[in-house]
């Protein structure tokens, strides 16, 4: 499930493929970009902002006041690859939403939640909370952000992203864990600062690991403390680990914990 440290490390991929290159051919693959054209144009940027994406192009000509940003997010199944020119793809071609070519990369987005063209994407992004694996991350704010609400549940203040991005539904249950909170507790009766500090030291733990780990076993079955283990033994107190839903962040969004270890 792609979270902050899944788009950092698909950015930190593709500014290796694109960043300062030409683009020589691009196909959106989507009906509102169909007729999008960047080819001509240089890459000038790759950045991740949270969960979102973004793949900087410069204007079509010095002082056209037309440069770009391709915004994407993965939501549950995207996935960008980046390949040498000729490369056979990972994927089948009618996931494709997005082939960007330069001379010698082939950068293709599968399957992504959200892709579009963004004239201005700080400010399109600018409700976003802190982000965990910003080299100038906020943490005061991050704590004011999340603390803003004393009611809401720790588990569904974790997800939002207009309080602090990067966290998904993975690093949510694990964070939680961890920390001994049960994910139902209100913000107001836990300490946020702990819990700030923990999600970006797993994040950037994570960033650029192929396979996540919150335990630091990168055994298949031993890399997560509770997501995903629904009816198992807590690996430290052997408490069958429970599976439930918060209402507030849809029914999709399991959460997971052990009864005896949070509270």
């Amino acid at each position: 499930m792609p979270e902050g440290d899944t788009v950092f490390a698909a950015a930190a991929w593709l500014r290796q493929g694109l960043e300062g290159r030409t683009l020589i051919s691009t196909q959106f693959r989507i009906p509102s970009l169909a007729t999008s054209d960047l080819s001509g144009r240089t890459v000038v940027g790759v950045r991740s902002k949270g969960k979102h994406l973004l793949i900087d192009v410069d204007e079509s000509e010095p002082g056209a006041g037309d440069a770009v940003s391709i915004h994407s997010h993965l939501k549950m199944e995207g996935v960008w690859h980046v390949h040498r020119r000729g490369q056979k793809w990972r994927r089948p071609a009618y996931q494709a939403r997005v082939v960007l070519r330069t001379d010698d990369h082939e950068a293709v987005g599968f399957d992504l939640g959200t892709l579009e063209l963004l004239a201005d994407p700080d400010a399109a992004l600018a409700y976003l909370g802190p982000d965990l694996l910003a080299d100038d991350f906020d943490r005061a704010e991050a704590i004011r952000r999340l603390g803003a609400d004393p009611e809401q549940t720790i588990g569904a203040a974790l997800l939002d992203q207009r309080l602090m991005a990067g966290v998904g539904n993975v690093f949510r249950s694990e964070i939680c864990y961890l920390r001994g909170v049960l994910p139902t507790r209100p913000v107001g009766d836990v300490d946020l600062g702990p819990m700030v500090d923990l999600s970006r030291r797993l994040l950037w733990a994570n960033r650029m690991r192929s396979a996540r780990t919150t335990t630091g076993n990168t055994s298949p079955n031993a890399r997560m403390w509770v997501y995903g283990r629904n009816g198992q033994l807590c690996r430290r107190c052997a408490t069958i680990i429970k599976r439930g839903e918060l209402a507030s962040t849809g029914g999709e969004r399991s959460v997971y914990w052990c009864p005896r270890c949070q509270s």
